[in-house]
């Protein structure tokens, strides 16, 4: 196997992408494996599909630098006892009578599926299949009962000292006192028992323990299904028995990873390449809590946005702190439609770096574009009330004539999102100003200057015609000009291009909007 080519795109997937081929080049390996891990007490959410996303773009990236076949698999830890009821799920009676189960043993509370574990896992592949994620799903319950397992299990109980010296230092007094990185399942309860182990008979395969509340001892193989790992031993006995090359991780696992790791190599194994993610963080900066419900969902997201701008959210500085909060879509969706404007008059090497082309698995997105940016449809829903899509289209094709439905469906896509964020964040935060004596004068100014225009005058020409208006008018600067366009006129902190409003709002309209802001009584205190 040759070693990576030496001139590689400049974006953090295809150099994620570079290590894992160098791993290949170096152990002989022909194949590389990426591994996604999780934890099937709770729904899939927007974390879920960053992982997934980042990490299939670094396996696209691997591809196209070495032409090797890898694989992605989706790892689901659904042999984990259930710690506690979740809030959301109906039954919770019956499941509090299966606290400390795996979850594939407990009822599914909704009906549907064999075990509570196995409706959690059909809602994560129904969640990665409608992204289009390729991947292969695998069951932490499937792996340990088959007996995949059963030889890296055997292997963790030959090590389990040098395993316990690298664990234990990391634990509190009380918890280190009855610390095992083996949990046997009860042979009567079913329950996943976290217990001091009494003996361990490696050749026999089994840890002998008591029940802590009968003293009754049992004795239980490792192997087949009738024990599991705590998950930072289990994480490093999965890398050990399938050969991961690639996973990546949260900032808050730094450590765990690092734990992780060492018990890798303690196996037998070499821990995979890995990649550290920041975390999300709320409007007010604060760390994004599930329990605290300050984040924003994949499904919130998607009502006011298309998935490719939560791709290019995700895409953006991976390893930065980002604010995921709703006025981060707007921006997201426009830095997605440049990318993916400017993508196919790129040469092949630009292309690489460029997040839509990530995006799309390297391929041209044929989804028609948007010939204005979502910022603008959002402010002419605004100022239109746009209450259906017919209203938006019917400026849209004044402004570019070709534009339909049928011709432009990622534009329609977006007519669909701006009514939606239109009427649930623009409409209810409107708040009109009126303008002072500077600002009356400017506006009048631009309304009649507008009145003079050629009608199919660009937006580029328009946009110079208000900053002229402007500099004719003692503003402290041209950006309190635009501040006072946006707040007066629009209601709203900030806007688009005025000139390119303008162009897809009309000369007439715009000229009508100004007269009757300048005639406006002022809002009531």
């Amino acid at each position: 196997m040759s070693p990576p080519p030496a001139t590689i795109p400049k974006a953090w997937p295809f150099e994620e992408a570079a290590t894992v081929a160098a791993r290949l080049a170096a152990s002989g390996k022909g194949i590389a494996l990426f591994e996604t891990g999780y934890g099937p007490s709770g729904l899939p959410h927007i974390g879920t599909f960053g992982e997934v996303a980042r990490t299939s773009w670094v396996r696209h990236a691997f591809t196209h630098l070495t032409g090797l076949p890898s694989r992605l698999i989706a790892f689901s830890d659904d042999m984990d006892g259930l710690r506690k009821v979740p809030d959301n799920v109906p039954n919770r009676d019956m499941l509090a009578a299966y606290l400390g189960q795996p979850l594939t043993r407990i009822p599914d509370p909704f009906g549907g599926h064999e075990s509570f574990g196995a409706h959690n896992n059909a809602r994560l592949r129904a969640f990665l299949d409608s992204f289009g994620f390729e991947y292969e799903f695998a069951s932490a319950t499937d792996y340990y009962t088959s007996g995949r397992f059963d030889a890296a299990l055997l292997r963790v109980l030959s090590c389990f000292d040098d395993a316990m010296a690298v664990i234990l230092p990391t634990l509190g007094p009380e918890r280190r006192a009855t610390y095992s990185p083996i949990l046997p399942i009860h042979p009567r309860t079913g329950q996943v028992m976290q217990v001091t182990i009494d003996r361990r008979d490696a050749d026999a395969g089994t840890v002998v323990w008591r029940d802590p509340e009968t003293g009754e001892a049992f004795e239980t193989k490792v192997t087949g299904g009738a024990a599991k790992l705590q998950w930072k031993a289990d994480w490093a006995m999965r890398w050990f028995a399938l050969g991961v090359d690639y996973e990546m991780s949260g900032k808050d696992l730094i450590d765990s990873v690092r734990l992780s790791g060492r018990i890798c190599r303690i196996l037998g194994g070499v821990p995979p390449e890995g990649f550290t993610y920041e975390l999300f963080l709320d409007e007010q900066a604060q760390k994004i809590s599930k329990s605290k419900g300050n984040g924003l969902s994949v499904e919130e997201w998607l009502r006011y946005a298309p998935p490719e701008s939560l791709g290019q959210f995700m895409y953006h500085q991976p390893q930065r702190a980002k604010r995921l909060y709703f006025d981060t879509i707007p921006r997201a969706v426009d830095d997605y439609l440049a990318n993916a404007a400017r993508l196919p008059t790129q040469p092949a090497a630009e292309q690489a770096a460029n997040p839509a082309w990530h995006i799309h698995a390297g391929r041209l997105p044929n989804h028609g574009g948007s010939p204005v940016p979502f910022a603008m449809l959002l402010n002419l829903a605004s100022v239109v009330n746009a209450e259906t899509p017919d209203i938006l289209w019917g400026f849209l094709r004044r402004y570019a004539p070709d534009a339909t439905p049928e011709t432009m469906p990622f534009l329609d896509r977006l007519v669909g999102h701006a009514i939606a964020y239109y009427r649930d964040f623009v409409r209810p935060t409107k708040r009109y100003r009126q303008p002072d004596a500077v600002e009356r004068a400017a506006l009048a100014d631009l309304a009649e200057t507008l009145k003079s225009v050629d009608p199919g005058s660009s937006a580029e020409t328009l946009q110079n015609l208000v900053f002229e208006v402007g500099k004719r008018h003692p503003f402290p600067e041209l950006r309190a000009w635009f501040a006072c366009l946006y707040q007066v006129l629009l209601g709203q902190a900030e806007g688009p291009r005025f000139g390119g409003f303008v162009a897809l709002y009309g000369l007439p309209e715009t000229i009508a909007l100004i007269e009757a802001a300048l005639v406006r009584p002022a809002e009531p205190a």
